[in-house]
């Protein structure tokens, strides 16, 4: 039997890569790691940085699917931070697995992309309701977003964006959202963004271009549509707020 093929995760030491790297592998994939620094637990890694574009050539060699998750994670210095990584990088990323022969980009997004729609309302937001970024990292995903339909229009890639709920990576990132009613709504727990990733990976073929929502299970009402993912991908989320943030002193 020949051997899987290799999925790329960059992003791969992060809070979110670690979970999809760990649900990979109990699902028996092949998988590369990309990161900045060591991933623990991963055979096939590459250390390097988004902005060395030979560093994600050799990334993306002989990979079936890649799954993006490197960036700088919210709003920063958008000449030193956002543009290198959130621009940039998403460049070296789309364009090295097009020539590669990349068979499917999972693309991850930021439900901040729709930041003003959860005020304005109606909800759940769905994927088709316009862009309304809250800031410049968001607006970065909006480029990364489209970046994707176009390699799916104009290339035939197969591109799944997924625009993420709230993971907290810290304490204190716990703490805040533990403070806000709405944050619970769109908290999704690393549990259950391993196995949403996971799922995009083994999601039908014929998929040419899809945006969908990735939360846990809602404490209240929804404020993204989840029905795209489970009709799409077959994803049904387990959590619900605070389950899988106990490891990081969660508020229980």
């Amino acid at each position: 039997m020949s051997e899987s093929p290799t999925i790329l995760v960059t992003g791969s030491a992060g809070r979110i890569g670690r979970a999809v790297v760990a649900e990979l592998l109990a699902r028996g994939h092949q998988v590369r790691a990309f990161d900045r620094v060591p991933t623990p637990g991963v055979t096939d890694q590459i250390v390097g940085d988004l902005t060395d574009a030979a560093a994600v050539r050799r990334a993306v060699e002989g990979v079936d699917t890649v799954i993006h998750l490197a960036a700088t994670p919210d709003d920063a210095d958008f000449m030193t931070e956002l543009a290198p990584n959130n621009l940039i990088g998403v460049y070296h990323v789309l364009e090295s697995s097009r020539l590669a022969g990349v068979r499917r980009l999972i693309l991850a997004s930021s439900g901040q992309v729709v930041w003003w729609q959860r005020k304005r309302g109606p909800l759940p937001i769905k994927a088709d309701d316009p862009p309304t970024p809250r800031g410049w990292y968001a607006s970065a995903k909006v480029f990364l977003e489209a970046a994707g339909r176009m390699l799916a229009e104009a290339h035939g890639v197969s591109v799944l964006v997924v625009r993420l709920g709230w993971v907290p990576r810290s304490r204190e990132h716990v703490e805040e959202l533990a403070a806000l009613d709405w944050a619970k709504d769109v908290y999704l727990s690393p549990g259950d963004a391993g196995r949403f990733l996971a799922c995009a990976v083994e999601a039908s073929a014929d998929i040419k271009f899809a945006i969908v929502y990735a939360t846990s299970r809602p404490l209240r009402a929804g404020m993204y549509d989840l029905d795209t993912a489970k009709q799409l991908l077959g994803y049904e989320p387990r959590d619900r707020w605070p389950e899988g943030v106990e490891d990081m002193g969660g508020i229980a």
